[in-house]
């Protein structure tokens, strides 16, 4: 029989459920991801690191986990909310169970919960921070624990999920190099950029300029990332420089928001943030709707981009209107706030790897 777990929402909600994966206590900003499928990918995705996640689809875990399925090294998110985290599984490819992947990552969850309410609530009440715990029940000891958790507005995690030393991927005889800021990229945004013949070197958050410059990089990606962009001065001051290279540019989620910041574009905290498989945004420039895959907790500012006669908006949000794409008039320069590479998700706005590629061309 499961032994019990609890949440604790920063507004004081308890809830009570049934402990899954690891045995002991975790903290961080909640959110929920609205996907159906996909949940190893997502839970492996560093742009998640700091926050506990809500799964609301009704099953998770009921297909297991494999090696393939991963977007980074190991789980980044801190602890999974879930209605059914399932042991049992049912594809023969699967390399084990959830529970056995959450126990070898030291990830806590807590299961049987109404997850459906829960998302309901924080659409209403906002984002704000959790605690996950399978080992008290002691309310007191948890909003002790509780309070003493930073808030993700002004926390600078790029740097902590980077690469600390730099990578290369694709092919070292390609016509085509990218240099990369890696301030916590999907592993499948490296590959659909190698897929497409580019030869990547992955730069940890912090490089200067001139070491980016000595790759001799025909372009540069910032990538996405978790935490807030705000306090990531280093990372607008460098890209400034890149700016001033007039060589193409292409920006993914925090790349989104660094690239509009070194515009002098400021970027906000959302309300409960878009994380997702389905939300539709409408490319302003070809007039179509894509469905999109996001997962971003922080936006550029609409205002600010419009007060900008440098910048123009080329796709929004169809739900809310929210800004979803940038172009810096007269660089090649554009970056999107959603997620192309689809992983998981459809692909209906991967041909922005191929817009890039083509922007590289000699």
């Amino acid at each position: 029989m499961q032994q019990s777990a609890y949440l604790l929402l920063q507004d004081g909600t308890l809830l009570q459920g049934k402990a899954f994966g690891k045995i002991g206590t975790a903290t961080g900003e909640i959110c929920f991801n609205t996907g159906m499928t996909g949940y190893q990918e997502v839970f492996t995705d560093p742009s998640y690191y700091g926050q506990v996640i809500i799964m609301n689809n009704v099953h998770t875990g009921n297909y297991g986990v494999r090696h393939t399925d991963v977007e980074s090294r190991g789980v980044k998110v801190k602890a999974v909310i879930g209605r059914n985290l399932e042991e049992k599984y049912s594809r023969f490819l699967a390399d084990g169970s959830l529970q056995q992947y959450f126990e070898q990552e030291n990830i806590v969850a807590i299961n049987r919960l109404d997850t459906r309410a829960l998302v309901e609530h924080i659409r209403v009440a906002g984002a704000m921070n959790c605690i996950v715990s399978s080992e008290i029940s002691d309310l007191v000891q948890l909003k002790a624990m509780l309070n003493d958790v930073p808030s993700m507005d002004g926390l600078e995690l790029a740097s902590v999920v980077s690469t600390t030393e730099a990578y290369y991927v694709g092919n070292p005889d390609s016509s085509l190099r990218i240099a990369v800021l890696d301030f916590g990229v999907k592993q499948h945004i490296l590959k659909s950029l190698a897929d497409r013949g580019a030869y990547l070197k992955v730069h940890p958050a912090k490089t200067s300029f001139g070491d980016l410059q000595a790759f001799d990089p025909h372009g540069y990606f910032i990538s996405n990332g978790p935490g807030d962009p705000a306090p990531m001065d280093y990372a607008v001051n460098t890209i400034r420089q890149l700016l001033e290279t007039g060589k193409p540019i292409f920006g993914i989620c925090l790349g989104h928001q660094l690239l509009a910041l070194a515009n002098g574009i400021s970027t906000f905290k959302m309300h409960h943030g878009h994380r997702g498989l389905n939300h539709p945004v409408m490319n302003l420039q070809t007039g179509k709707s894509e469905i999109t895959t996001q997962n971003h907790g922080f936006g550029v500012d609409p205002e600010s981009v419009k007060a900008n006669p440098n910048v123009e908006i080329t796709h929004v949000n169809l739900n809310d209107k929210s800004i979803e794409g940038i172009r810096i008039k007269g660089k090649p320069a554009f970056s999107v706030q959603y997620h192309p590479e689809a992983t998981p998700g459809p692909h209906d706005s991967r041909y922005l790897f191929d817009d890039f590629i083509a922007m590289l061309q000699p």
